[in-house]
């Protein structure tokens, strides 16, 4: 098993590192103070269950430069590195003033390697050199990882030749915020070359986690199309001539959707291993606050009257019409071979009883295009960011107010216009009777649409 030191400064991302590389959001303790890390903590990254990596966060280095002279008083001892760092732990100052360092130096002794956290939007400063020169003493493999390198002000240029004046040629560019899995890759690949007898082990954790990567990708967007099946086939009943109970209807609709969506948020949190309940540290964009438009129109009466800027009715899969201003019923036989093809047997049954509803005075109220539109790039781009977010941030995940539809002209996949026409495919209908086997396999379709990116706008 390789056995790692995470070292470097105070306060340049070492917790931070090990959070991310372990996925673990709650692993130590990050502040924006100096000497947060106070003691060594370790933790193991696992492959099939077995431990092949194990990490070791370190206390930042202080005072470098005082116990570089320190350590360079006896000058006849100047090439004896890991014997001096040896006596320098046996002494006085090791439990004194130079506590915070001896810890750092003696787990570096027993460890294989070494990764160097530097935040790159600091300048290249003697202490940091003093840095390097002491734990080169230890005799060990080290590997520069620069943080911070999505900022503006970083500077990984002048980093880059100020290492590569010291020797240290192998570098990795990491940023323990915006995650990067080909990042995270370079980075184990990096460390590979300087500890060749663990290559293989550290190339099969990679190849474990673009496994995990990809598994994740499916659940959440089989999270997501669970989540659209439910909306496209909400509804709620109403008489259309009551404003009242429409008001009450739209109202438990909005409010039920709402649920499902904070649902949809909770367990995709959970999924990439952040913290369900932090809301306030990692607030989510899950209601209407900030969209252009309402989540929902004010009424949407059927599954058939009424367009959505489209020139289609909405979610009519059959596009049938009612001309309810003349009390008649325009069903012809294309619309019924239409319905036919699109809904199946089940759906022409449901659009009959939906129709016979309207002619009753009945509204049935639904989620329109734009509603599901919104709510499909709303789940979309919380997983794009959930999967690119390093689990050492600590800003809340930010959704643009506008996020790219996932399907082009917001036109709806054939899979969630047929879900439109059957109630029972819902979990939020509480007085329907649900087909569990049709439900589930809506729902793969609509995730496979998703991950291949094909059949979104058919």
């Amino acid at each position: 098993m390789l056995r790692l030191s995470v070292v470097g400064h105070t306060n340049v991302g070492k917790t931070s590192l090990m959070r991310t590389l372990m996925r673990d959001a709650a692993f130590g303790e990050v502040a924006p103070t100096a000497a947060t890390t106070r003691r060594v903590a370790g933790a193991r990254l696992l492959v099939a269950g077995r431990p092949l990596v194990e990490l070791y966060d370190t206390p930042g280095l202080e005072d470098a430069g005082a116990l570089i002279e320190l350590l360079e008083r006896p000058s006849a001892e100047r090439h004896a590195g890991p014997e001096r760092i040896q006596r320098f732990l046996a002494s006085a100052e090791a439990s004194g003033r130079f506590e915070q360092e001896a810890r750092v130096l003696d787990q570096v002794l027993q460890s294989d390697a070494a990764l160097y956290v530097i935040d790159v939007r600091e300048p290249v400063l003697g202490k940091y050199q003093d840095e390097l020169a002491i734990l080169a003493l230890c005799a060990r493999p080290i590997l520069p990882v620069l943080n911070f390198v999505a900022g503006a002000r970083a500077r990984p240029g002048e980093w880059r030749d100020a290492l590569a004046r010291v020797g240290l040629h192998a570098v990795a560019e990491f940023d323990n915020v915006v995650f990067s899995l080909e990042s995270e890759a370079r980075l184990w690949r990096r460390l590979a070359t300087l500890v060749d007898h663990h290559a293989a082990a550290l190339e099969s954790l990679v190849a474990e986690r673009e496994a995990q990567a990809r598994w994740q990708r499916k659940a959440a967007l089989t999270m997501l199309a669970d989540l659209l099946v439910d909306a496209a086939a909400a509804r709620r009943w109403a008489d259309r001539g009551d404003a009242g109970a429409l008001d009450r209807a739209r109202r438990d609709l909005h409010a039920a959707v709402q649920a499902r969506e904070r649902e949809f948020a909770r367990r995709l949190l959970e999924l990439y291993r952040f913290d369900p309940d932090a809301h306030a540290a990692v607030p989510l964009p899950i209601d209407e606050r900030g969209w252009q438009h309402s989540l929902f129109d004010a009424e949407i009466l059927g599954l058939i009257g009424r367009g959505t800027g489209q020139g289609a009715a909405a979610g009519a899969a059959a596009g049938a019409a009612v001309d309810v201003a003349t009390g008649g019923l325009s069903l012809g036989a294309g619309t019924l071979i239409g319905a036919l093809a699109g809904g199946g047997a089940g759906a022409v049954w449901q659009l009959r009883r939906d129709l016979a509803d309207r002619l009753r005075g009945r509204a049935v109220l639904q989620l329109d295009d734009a509603a599901l539109t919104h709510l499909a790039a709303r789940g979309t781009a919380l997983i794009d960011a959930l999967r690119q977010r390093g689990h050492a941030a600590q800003t809340p995940v930010e959704i643009a107010r506008s996020a790219a539809p996932p399907w082009p002209e917001n036109r709806l996949p054939k899979t969630l216009r047929r879900t439109r026409l059957e109630p029972g495919l819902s979990t939020l209908n509480p007085d329907v009777r649900r087909d569990g086997d049709a439900r589930e396999e809506q729902i793969r379709k609509l995730a496979e649409a998703f991950g291949t990116g094909h059949g979104l706008g058919v």
